[in-house]
């Protein structure tokens, strides 16, 4: 994979703001296992070239619990969030749509 700092040149930040995307993300990386929040972010990072700041991830998950779409499991002194059934059908129909809406655009950029 490419440095975090080829990354962000890759992905102008004006183009592309996270905001938008970041319970999507959440949602996608949790259906692979359960995290706590610091592994979520890093997890962001490698992907986006940039870690997402504790004041944008733990709001999130925070929202994302409260709807219902995650679990927030205390193992210790860490919390560890994991996909409800609620989030597992939510993040499938979100995929699902993705792919449909933005298909002619990705295999234009291959």
């Amino acid at each position: 994979m490419n440095s975090m700092a080829e990354m962000r040149e890759q992905c102008p930040p004006e183009c592309c703001d996270m905001r938008g995307m970041l319970s999507f993300m959440i949602l996608w990386l949790l259906t692979k296992k359960p995290m706590h929040g610091q592994k979520i972010a890093g997890e962001i990072a490698k992907r986006r070239g940039i870690k997402p700041t504790p004041g944008t991830i733990y709001p999130a998950l925070r929202d994302l619990s409260k709807r219902g779409l995650i679990r927030r499991e205390k193992k210790g002194r860490t919390i560890v969030y994991s996909l409800t059934e609620k989030g597992k059908e939510g993040i499938d129909r979100a995929c699902r749509y993705f792919c449909r809406a933005f298909a002619e655009i990705f295999e234009e950029y291959k």
